[in-house]
């Protein structure tokens, strides 16, 4: 069976673009592939973070994998920091990866920009920091938003270098991109994505917000000229609303668009709402349901699980770079 990772920060709150885009295409895919899903909290500490609460939206975020339907029995849940190899790794890649490719990352660039000279080094490696994560499971399918397509590229880039200086180590990764949802806007700015550090906080609905806060966001969402109800490319705030209507849903566009026919927008809101808190009602009741003494040991076994994988694929690297233990490197000599 093929294998997919793929991970998720615990900063802020997960919503609704992050479960749409990402959260259920995870559990859709674990149905088809050996899936290993990580909570990256290294990732998490290139800005700085509230000791905390990371650790709470540590376990938050594994409760939120669990409730949306990732299953243990057939995913390997858990949580970066809990392997060390992830950390090992991405010195090894540090020393593959060029500067000139680091620079070019989009998003270091745009971060950087607002932070100028305070921008952390971490931030600098962060996709480095990806690409060991990608390519310690040897996996082979990574479900990326378009946001991470540059570093996935990266990382295939890497893992190439090094099989052809070192020899053959790592698996090459393809990109997964769902075509419907890989893309949900903001309520209150469609031109960019829905996000959980967005300035405005109606622009986002969370997973666990309350039924009166989400009727409230759909009712402010902002919308287009015109009164017709149609998915149209050059209407992008009521292509995104029905977007998500038919992602909830499971309706087709042509359904949905009968549907709509001679109902305004203030309908469409409304009813929009109205499915998202019947949709968020049993995700929420589960994320409470999960104890902590089922999430450790669950935790616990993935980490387990994690490791065992990973450590076989450092352990090549480091024989491959004549890096090994004492033993493994008296072998090494003994055949040079």
């Amino acid at each position: 069976m093929k294998r997919i990772f793929s991970g998720a920060q615990p900063t802020g709150n997960v919503h609704l673009g992050n479960y749409l885009g990402a959260l259920r295409n995870w559990v859709s895919l674990q149905h088809e592939y050996e899936s290993f899903f990580c909570i990256v909290n290294l990732h998490a500490i290139t800005t700085r973070q509230d000791p905390a609460l990371l650790a709470q939206k540590t376990k938050e975020l594994a409760q939120i994998y669990l409730a949306v339907g990732i299953d243990p029995e057939l995913s390997t849940i858990f949580i970066q920091s809990d392997v060390a190899e992830h950390a090992e790794l991405t010195w090894i890649l540090n020393c593959v990866a060029r500067m000139s490719e680091l620079e070019r990352m989009t998003q270091f660039k745009d971060k950087a920009k607002k932070q100028r000279e305070n921008v952390g080094v971490g931030m600098f490696d962060y996709p480095v920091l990806m690409a060991a994560d990608i390519l310690l499971y040897q996996t082979d399918l990574v479900p990326v938003g378009e946001d991470q397509k540059q570093h996935l590229e990266l990382t295939r880039d890497l893992a190439i270098r090094f099989n052809r200086d070192y020899g053959d180590t790592f698996r090459i990764p393809e990109p997964y991109i769902p075509k419907v949802g890989a893309r949900i806007m903001s309520l209150s700015d469609p031109a960019k994505k829905m996000s959980k550090s967005d300035d405005d906080p109606n622009g986002c609905v969370m997973l666990l917000d309350d039924a009166d806060s989400i009727q409230r966001k759909f009712k402010r969402a902002v919308t287009d000229s015109g009164t017709t109800i149609r998915f149209d490319e050059s209407r992008p705030a009521i292509a995104n609303l029905l977007t998500i209507f038919q992602l909830l849903t499971g309706k087709s566009p042509e359904q949905i668009e009968d549907h709509f026919a001679a109902k305004g927008y203030a309908q469409l809101k409304q009813e929009l709402a109205d499915v998202t808190v019947e949709f968020l009602k049993p995700f929420q009741e589960r994320v409470r349901a999960t104890t902590d003494e089922e999430l450790s040991r669950l935790l616990e076994k993935g980490r387990d699980k994690a490791r065992q994988i990973a450590r076989v694929t450092l352990e090549t690297a480091m024989a491959r770079m004549g890096i090994s233990g004492a033993r493994e490197l008296a072998g090494l000599a003994a055949r040079i």
